[in-house]
């Protein structure tokens, strides 16, 4: 079946196939820095990089870029590597561009020996002030014109841990009045001395991404290197690095094309890993994979599925251009998955309780009603139903207009799976507070039963639970974490002043002794209030959900 071009990256590899390249040399790999936690901006770089490796059928490498022992964990791997495989994508190979060290320290000997690079002495301020402007030529270093001989005797020492970290960078030499500042003697190694989480203390000194990055696409033979937008300015050093090391190599044939595309931006959400981590580090949140986070452990907890991740970024599309995409769209994709997958469940968050007065005391008796009416195959469950039930505060009115459609006096509505009720009074405390509401049912108005009051239509319907069989739970209910559309976009430029003062709330609520069959990560529409997922904190005696979205839009009334 022919692969026709869906998007611009689709269409650039198209004009390569055309061109003559051979598909068989088509390669991608997705290259996180294992520093944080992965996010849905990634989520779309994943999808983009491995998508591309199913409509191709090319292998797709993970590969971390872990040059900076500084920021780089173990954790954030392991970390990055199940929110990969969580999302339905499986790696060709596992790769490190610590794997490379030893290969990118060579060839950084090679651009020392050809005069194409150099070791500097001086400070970083110095630096700075030396690189000039974007409108402004930058000046030669001072070092520029350092001896070959004696970059290289530094440069060794700087491998052997004999310098301070800061004393000397190695710089490639290219042009310091370039108009694309990047190119004006970038630095591509530097002294540090951390333990890698990999190479633990066999080095001391380590490559910057520009240096790395595209050299280690070079050893992977990546066909296509896919870069977000921010990266453009970065493709010109990319490709003189690749030119320049080429020469020495007879044995590799592909190099590496990097083209870019527009990152996903977020309404209401922030995608800094530097800001993310400031949420974790001040206890705004309660770690990485707090459900209000828009990390994919974040959004898994939340109860979110791979299904509707990947539809949210198939719909967003891969673009040119930055664009706000609204925060909106992810809610619908979950609504819709969930609405065809997760199984109902009636849980009353505000409890008041319902007593049948005709209805016989110390009689159970079970009704039917189905897991899921949107999947065929979900099956039925029973929930015990007597005289005594709870029903939510806000379905009762004592009084009420001929728009309230659910319980008042003298009003008929159907209990959800079970029988059609009447109020008939209430009862109420010392304060005139209702305690407890009072009302007949119909003993032949059984849903169901096939009777011709059964099928009388009625036009409210309320979910419930019993009193004495219903299960606690508790309930955390989330909301967007900032209240602004683009945080930190205001006066102030601090996005933890937008910060949404009740993003997470705590409630108990009662649900039919069926949750507690409930298993961690399993999704539900509690009927009538949204959809929730049980948390990994759950324990036998107190099952714990998080709830993932509502039902509709809410903020589109705010």
């Amino acid at each position: 079946m022919e692969n026709k071009p869906e998007n611009f990256i689709e269409q650039i590899i198209a004009e390569d196939l055309s061109a003559g390249f051979s598909s068989a040399n088509l390669k991608f790999r997705f290259p996180p820095e294992p520093n944080g936690y992965l996010h849905i901006g990634h989520a779309k770089a994943i999808a983009l990089n491995f998508g591309l490796g199913e409509k191709y059928s090319a292998p797709v490498n993970l590969r971390f870029d872990d040059t900076n022992p500084a920021k780089e964990e173990l954790e954030y791997v392991e970390a990055i590597k199940e929110d990969v495989s969580w999302l339905g994508y499986t790696w060709a190979k596992e790769t490190y561009s610590s794997d490379n060290f030893q290969k990118l320290y060579e060839w950084s000997v090679f651009l020392i020996t050809q005069d194409l690079a150099y070791v500097d002495s001086q400070t970083s301020e110095q630096m700075a002030i030396q690189k000039g402007t974007p409108t402004k030529p930058g000046e030669n270093s001072p070092f520029r014109s350092r001896p070959v001989s004696e970059s290289l005797v530094l440069f060794n020492q700087m491998k052997k841990g004999e310098c301070p970290e800061n004393k000397h960078v190695l710089r490639a030499k290219i042009d310091m009045s370039h108009p694309n500042m990047l190119m004006r003697d970038p630095i591509i190694y530097r002294v540090l001395k951390k333990t890698h989480h990999r190479t633990s203390d066999e080095w001391n000194i380590y490559p910057m991404y520009d240096w790395a990055h595209g050299q280690c696409d070079y050893i992977e033979q990546v066909s296509h290197s896919l870069c977000s937008l921010e990266f453009k300015p970065h493709r010109e050093l990319y490709d003189w690095f690749l030119n320049t090391i080429t020469k020495t190599e007879n044995d590799l044939e592909i190099q590496p094309k990097q083209r870019e595309f527009a990152r996903l931006n977020l309404s209401y959400t922030i995608m800094s890993k530097r800001k993310l981590s400031v949420l974790v580090e001040k206890n705004i949140v309660s770690g990485w994979d707090d459900p209000r986070m828009p990390t994919i452990s974040g959004l898994r907890r939340r109860g979110y599925t791979p299904a509707s991740i990947r539809s949210f970024i198939e719909k967003v599309g891969v673009a040119k251009r930055e664009n706000l995409i609204d925060v909106s769209l992810l809610e619908f994709c979950i609504r819709e998955d969930l609405n065809k997958t997760a199984n109902r469940k009636m849980v009353v968050m505000d409890p008041i309780k319902l007593t049948i007065s005709n209805y016989p005391e110390g009689k159970i008796e079970f009704v039917s009603t189905e897991n899921n009416p949107e999947n065929e195959g979900s099956g039925i469950r029973k929930l015990p139903f007597n005289k005594h039930l709870f029903i939510e505060r806000e379905d009762f009115k004592e009084e009420a207009n001929r728009k309230f459609f659910r319980l008042t006096t003298g009003k008929e509505v159907r209990l959800k799976s079970a029988y059609i009720i009447v109020g008939t009074g209430v009862i109420k405390d010392n304060n005139g507070k209702i305690t407890e509401i009072l009302c007949e049912y119909d003993p032949k108005s059984k849903s169901g039963s096939g009777s011709e009051e059964s099928l009388r239509k009625v036009k409210g319907t309320l979910h419930w639970v019993t009193q004495n069989e219903s299960t606690q739970i508790t309930v955390n209910s989330y909301d967007r974490l900032f209240k602004e559309e683009l945080p930190g976009n205001n006066t102030s430029q601090d996005f933890l002043a937008d910060i949404n003062p009740d993003s997470h709330t705590v409630n108990t609520g009662y649900a039919e002794p069926s949750i507690l069959e409930s298993t961690i990560g399993q999704n539900f529409q509690f009927q009538r209030k949204g959809y929730f997922v049980m948390d990994k904190n759950s324990k036998a005696d107190n099952p714990v959900f998080n709830k993932t979205v509502g039902l509709r839009d809410s903020w589109k009334k705010k």
